[in-house]
């Protein structure tokens, strides 16, 4: 496939973070210790989740123009559309808690767009391994921090992240073009290296800016090492992600 004018997918919580992604194993639940949660912490992990998912599909609404071919339109259309009905869905959560959504989205306006600024794709293949690499981390991220929420919480957070059609979508796209000129692989891995630093640095702002999100995961496992497993794991899923996708970690 030929690559297109530069598009911007998504990121900061929502295509990425889908297929590849670490998952615990079925009995992992019981084995990490739940103390109550911290309700600003709640509303951090919702309020960046939220802005996350209107910002996935301001960027899906705009990549639609710039598709190869109007198969590929419809279809980043059609997964806009699931964004906002997700991002609705956080929405009325929030408010159900008495929280004002653009409140809560506030703190994590800056780190996000910010990031969208300084990994700005080049062509349509750069977007769609930004959209797989880049929200795959920060979905994990998210996940993580998620086994330590109230059920109800928990569940919600979970299904939205549980939303493997953007991902599954990136790995068709980039796996048919390596397929065609296996020359792309080479560049597209060093794209998704720079991907994976930044996506890891604005995690790590996050968490330093919002302490609130660290101390629930170290509050809730009782292990002070826990947010250090957490990266580790997210580095050991990113390179599970890679192989997927075809690229070399």
């Amino acid at each position: 496939m030929s690559e297109q004018p530069p598009p911007e997918t998504a990121c900061g919580g929502s295509e990425l973070r889908r297929s590849g992604s670490v998952t615990a194993s079925p009995d992992e639940p019981e084995v990490r210790a739940r103390r109550p949660s911290d309700p600003q912490a709640v509303v951090d992990l919702l309020g960046v989740l939220a802005y996350g998912q209107l910002t996935a599909f301001d960027r899906l609404s705009n990549d639609a123009r710039f598709a190869p071919t109007i198969e590929t339109r419809i279809t980043l259309a059609t997964l806009a559309a699931g964004e906002v009905e997700q991002f609705h869905r956080l929405r009325a959560h929030l408010s159900g808690m008495g929280v004002d959504p653009g409140v809560a989205m506030g703190p994590f306006i800056r780190p996000i767009d910010a990031y969208h600024q300084s990994t700005r794709p080049g062509t349509w293949l750069e977007s769609l391994v930004k959209a797989y690499v880049g929200d795959g981390i920060a979905a994990d991220f998210y996940r993580e921090i998620a086994e330590y929420l109230d059920p109800a919480t928990r569940d919600l957070v979970l299904s939205v992240l549980g939303n493997s059609g953007p991902a599954d979508f990136a790995v068709r796209e980039v796996r048919a073009a390596i397929s065609a000129d296996g020359r792309v692989a080479s560049r597209l891995s060093l794209w998704a290296r720079r991907l994976v630093g930044e996506a890891l640095s604005q995690a790590q702002r996050v968490s330093g800016e919002r302490p609130a999100l660290t101390a629930l995961v170290v509050g809730g496992s009782g292990d002070p090492a826990a947010v250090s497993d957490v990266f580790r794991r997210l580095t050991d899923g990113h390179t599970a992600r890679m192989r997927t996708i075809g690229l070399s970690s």
